[in-house]
């Protein structure tokens, strides 16, 4: 149904609200394809009769969750979503770069753990050596919005890595890139594990959505050219701004 084929309905649910369901509705139909400017503030007041204000915050609604881009002149640019190809193996900055946004990290933690025993196999460590992991929690941001939160941890001890990555650099670069500069071992294959899950309340807050809200989870193991662990890493992304590419082809 297009956006503007029925009238607002009278009841709890705010005017604004409606609006906003209805656009995100058209979008996920087709209606808007990236790049399409979506209806103005006048032609949502001409279509419902609601005020400015009103449509205005209808818009903001869609700004905020970074499905648009609101531009002087241009009007509201409906954003594309991010395509991560499953069979590309990168860090999130080179991935962004690559679709011309704009990647940022807001690092969150970094401490050393004691390595949980039902990973053993996949460090490998060897007997009475130090079980000991570095944990990195960082917030993922694409144009300065929340995309994903990623928690890695990595073995200093098995990648001879002398110190700890300050929390300075992980906000200011990738990962894979301080490991690979600090170990001297490059990343070069790995698997993932991708499956569906709803955002917790503490995950909601730090994605800056709602609890329950969907999104995609994503456990990877990364190895270097002697297939030895480098970083496993569990990672959930806002379905509203991720998805997984997969390429197909029939031989």
């Amino acid at each position: 149904m297009p956006w503007n084929d029925a009238p607002l309905e009278d009841g709890p649910i705010p005017l604004w609200h409606q609006i906003a369901e209805r656009l995100r509705l058209s979008i996920d139909q087709g209606e808007f394809t990236s790049g399409d400017r979506l209806p103005s503030e006048a032609e949502l007041f001409a279509a419902f009769g609601v005020s400015r204000t009103t449509a205005r915050t209808a818009l903001d609604s869609l700004e905020h969750d970074g499905l648009i881009s609101r531009r002087s002149g241009k009007g509201s640019i409906l954003l594309a979503k991010i395509d991560q190809p499953s069979q590309r193996l990168a860090g999130f900055a080179e991935d962004m770069r690559l679709l011309g946004l704009k990647p940022s990290y807001r690092t969150r933690a970094i401490r050393q753990i004691d390595c949980p025993h039902d990973w053993d196999e996949l460090f490998a460590f060897k007997p009475r050596q130090k079980r000991k992991l570095i944990e990195v929690e960082r917030l993922l941001l694409a144009n300065k919005k929340p995309v994903g939160l990623s928690r890695s941890w990595f073995a200093p001890l098995l990648l001879g890595l002398k110190r700890e990555p300050q929390i300075s650099e992980l906000d200011e670069g990738s990962l894979y890139a301080w490991i690979e500069d600090q170990s001297g071992r490059a990343i070069l294959s790995g698997e993932e594990f991708v499956s569906a899950t709803v955002a917790d309340a503490p995950t909601a807050a730090i994605l800056d959505t709602v609890e329950g809200f969907p999104l995609l989870s994503v456990a990877r193991t990364t190895r270097d050219g002697s297939g030895a662990t480098i970083e496993y890493a569990e990672l959930v992304y806002r379905a509203d701004r991720y998805r997984l590419r997969v390429d197909l082809v029939r031989k």
